[in-house]
């Protein structure tokens, strides 16, 4: 048996949602065409819009369907701020991007392109030893830099490593009330959080489809009405600030994951999932006692997505456990899957303070709704020896 705990990279798709996502690849139909086909397949297109925007609290004027977090990280970033600096914001100085230590690649890497390519000028916002971004620490950086000089801010709703969850509404209010703008990547909260678009006070809120059971491929940029954005592509504005034919099938497998996170049932499998996250995390504690949890406190209610923890080990290279795991049938990882096969040490831990040689031992677990018992008392059961051989093995 082969236990899977990198929920977090990606989850299996539930068979109702392959059911759907396999129905609607058998029709035919561009939903941009007048004939018959073309209809009914727009008509199916935009039922699956309507219902993801009904999930996640947005218009569906407002849900960009696209291929997933990057593209939507981007578009948000890039977009926002080229609309920004159109209008006159930072005026003949450098318009600022706010950015939060610790965020995703996808929006370091496109803040980081308009610094060198645009002439933004980036702000890192530092993160507590939780990794949570403060409200104090926005509200000090939107003073000193002057609203009228900050084309946007960005920050993680759940950090995708260590799980912890961002004071949202808090920190929307403080750029709101500045006039200023902000995208939340809600990638890896998605499902377990309560995401909902105007409730937050965001302009910009980035989701993934495959994260929950949907689709590789897909996700959607939830924009308010009110926010000025550029278009990353040209030639065909099939949708608000995106151009290109649209995913019907993607779409509908996405509101098929999607439905699964609401209601009664999904509840259920949220306490499900949080008491799997307190046997595993308890059990680390058993077997290794040195190991040591990263993130805000699971017992703390909100402050952690349930099904992820990330624990330091002394002594231990993080890749070298996940290998010795993998060899034992466990799949965990390191941190992103984005940077998998990326020899260094975890930016996000870095950011939270933790020095280099205990960040180095790092190795996330995380849980999904389909992950059963014996997967986690497996990972349990092999975790002692992998320790034993990866301090062996030594710090590269």
């Amino acid at each position: 048996m082969r236990a899977y705990l990198d929920h977090a990279a990606t989850s299996p798709m539930p068979e109702s949602v392959l059911a759907a996502y396999l129905d609607a690849l058998r029709g035919v139909g561009n939903p941009a065409s007048t004939h018959g086909h073309g209809q009914a397949a727009r008509e199916r297109l935009e039922a699956a819009r309507e219902q993801i925007a009904s999930l996640l609290g947005a218009d569906p004027a407002e849900t960009i369907l696209n291929t997933g977090g990057t593209e939507s990280i981007n578009l948000a970033l890039k977009g926002i701020y080229w609309a920004r600096r159109r209008a006159g914001i930072g005026g003949e100085s450098a318009p600022v991007l706010l950015i939060a230590e610790g965020e995703h690649h996808a929006t370091i890497g496109a803040a980081e392109w308009l610094c060198e390519e645009q002439g933004a000028r980036m702000r890192r916002l530092p993160l507590d030893a939780d990794g949570v971004l403060r409200p104090d620490v926005l509200a000090e950086a939107l003073a000193e830099e002057g609203p009228g000089n900050v084309a946007l801010v960005s920050f993680i709703w759940a950090n995708n490593e260590v799980g912890s969850v961002q004071p949202v509404a808090e920190l929307c209010g403080l750029a709101r009330d500045a006039g200023v703008p902000v995208h939340v990547d809600a990638v890896a909260a998605l499902g377990r959080a309560p995401i909902d678009l105007h409730a937050s006070g965001a302009s910009a809120i980035s989701v993934s489809a495959h994260k929950i059971g949907g689709p590789v491929g897909v996700g959607a940029l939830l924009l308010r009405r009110d926010a000025a954005i550029d278009p990353l592509f040209h030639g065909g504005e099939q949708q608000r600030s995106r151009s290109g034919t649209q995913n019907i099938a993607g779409a509908v497998a996405f509101a098929a994951a999607l439905s699964r996170c609401a209601g009664p049932e999904h509840e259920a499998r949220l306490v499900r999932l949080a008491a799997l996250q307190d046997r595993l995390i308890a059990g680390v504690r058993e077997t290794v006692p040195d190991a040591v949890l990263r993130g805000a406190d699971p017992r703390t209610p909100g402050a952690r997505v349930p099904g992820n923890a990330h624990f330091t080990f002394p002594g231990c290279q993080g890749d070298s456990l996940v290998f010795l795991l993998d060899a034992a049938g466990i799949s965990t990882s390191v941190g992103s899957a984005c940077q998998a096969g990326v020899m260094e040490t975890s930016h996000v831990l870095l950011a939270m303070g933790i020095p280099e040689a205990e960040a180095r031992g790092a190795l996330r677990i995380t849980l999904g709704f389909e992950t059963r018992e014996d997967e986690v008392e497996a990972f349990l059961d092999a975790l002692p020896g992998a320790v034993e051989r990866a301090r062996a093995a030594g710090l590269v």
